[in-house]
């Protein structure tokens, strides 16, 4: 009886654990895809300081502009890259961006680089940072610059589908002093999404990121039915 008991127990205890790794583990898929700018924040960081260069900090009125940035491309893919590669006026920042973001024009400080990128299909962040805004030698020296203390990144897709387009803009600006924002919260402007914005992303990616965490759903369900002997 005592030793049915240890292993009826320890069965017990062992659906216990892993329900629980079951739990945390969605719960990390859900936080980690959460939002695509912030990974794609998080993935130049870890590059930087790969690379011996400081880590950037993720300004949130920053991120909002460079979502900004994308949609005055107005879906136009090809304006993006290419021989036809455009880019708005530096004076849309103050004029129209800042504010649509709730920024403080006043507190608006220089870019001092900027990647942007798109294509038809959507890919994960680290993807976008090492395949579509990677173009060349040109691309590195931005991201490694030591001219850059802060980073803020947006990320959109047109229609609820692509093409999908992916901008960072770094700045020179001092923490807390630049690009702040009326009321200390940016305004959420739908579709699309940005670094430091602490929301669920309705974006480009929302149909991947739906489509990554079933399977994961699947896949750790098998693996419990499995440790549980189903």
């Amino acid at each position: 009886m005592t030793a049915f008991y240890l292993v009826a127990n320890f069965t017990a205890h062992s659906n216990e654990v892993h329900l629980a790794f079951l739990k945390t583990s969605l719960n990390l898929a859900v936080k980690v895809t959460d939002n695509p700018a912030d990974q794609l924040v998080a993935a130049i960081n870890a590059n930087r300081t790969a690379h011996k260069s400081s880590s950037l900090y993720s300004n949130q009125g920053l991120a909002c502009i460079a979502l900004q940035y994308l949609k005055a491309y107005q879906g136009d893919c090809g304006a993006v890259g290419g021989s036809d590669a455009k880019r708005p006026p530096d004076s849309l920042i103050a004029e129209s961006f800042a504010p649509n973001c709730g920024v403080d024009a006043s507190t608006l400080s220089p870019i001092t680089g900027r990647l942007l990128g798109c294509q038809s299909n959507y890919v994960d962040p680290q993807k976008a940072f090492s395949e579509v805004l990677m173009k060349n030698e040109k691309s590195l020296e931005i991201v490694y610059s030591k001219n850059h203390t802060e980073v803020g990144a947006g990320a959109s897709g047109s229609d609820g589908g692509g093409p999908y387009f992916w901008c960072v803009l770094f700045s020179s600006g001092k923490k807390n002093s630049s690009f702040v924002l009326e009321g200390g919260v940016a305004k959420i402007t739908k579709p699309g999404c940005f670094s430091g914005a602490n929301d669920v992303c309705s974006s480009a990616n929302d149909w991947s990121r739906r489509l990554h965490l079933w399977q994961f759903v699947v896949t750790a369900l098998v693996a419990v039915g499995y440790a549980f002997g189903f």
